[in-house]
């Protein structure tokens, strides 16, 4: 299958390099978001070194490793069609890892109990794009937090056909169970930040309060 390398700066030392595929599915390019929040990680926002990290929906991996070269351990998850893809880019820039970074298949709605213990943090960038995803992924996202897991979800708001009814939907079962922080625009990297590009910080309920 044809491939072509997307190149990621970073602040300090050599760029990322991000193989994707010119054929398949959502998940064989960078999109916009994992980009947007890949870049927010290198504003030192979020403490990651030596943090347990995991991506879900990573599809290229970029954002997990990019968390992995400022020092965090991650495991950067996705289907079983994309572990390959994965594993190229991990391979492609292990050099630039200062933590580390592992690939596994996590198939939202299924057991996580090998992902256990919670991690610090999850983070998740365009994830929101299927109605019939968003309850196996809000079940993995209650199964995966702790009360102290962060997660950091980027998302493009689109107009297009169903996905503002999707979003309205997913954002509307997401809030029974977790507290959303919307991270301002001017806290993005001065660069690569979109005013329809959102990161918002997310947190279980402390307690579950009936809705």
């Amino acid at each position: 299958m044809a491939g072509f390398v997307r190149e990621l700066e970073r602040r300090a030392g050599p760029a990322l390099r991000l193989e994707q595929r010119a054929a398949g599915g959502v998940g064989c390019v960078v999109w916009d978001a994992a980009l947007v929040l890949a870049k927010f990680l290198e504003t030192g926002a979020c403490p990651l070194a030596r943090r347990h990290v995991l991506e879900l929906g990573a599809g290229t991996g970029a954002v997990g490793i990019m968390a992995a070269t400022l020092g965090a351990n991650v495991t950067v998850t996705d289907l079983e069609e994309l572990q390959e893809l994965l594993m190229v880019n991990i391979e492609n820039n292990k050099h630039l890892v200062t933590g580390s970074v592992r690939a596994k298949v996590l198939k939202w709605g299924e057991d996580v109990t090998e992902f256990q213990p919670p991690p610090d943090y999850i983070l998740m960038a365009d994830c929101i794009y299927y109605e019939e995803s968003l309850e196996p992924l809000l079940k993995t996202l209650k199964d995966l937090t702790g009360p102290d897991t962060c997660v950091l979800c980027c998302y493009e708001q689109r107009t297009m056909g169903k996905n503002p009814e999707i979003e309205r939907k997913y954002f509307e079962l997401l809030q029974r169970d977790f507290e959303l922080e919307t991270i301002p625009l001017d806290r993005h990297d001065e660069e690569y930040r979109s005013e329809d590009i959102h990161i918002l910080n997310i947190h279980r309920k402390l307690t579950n309060s009936p809705s």
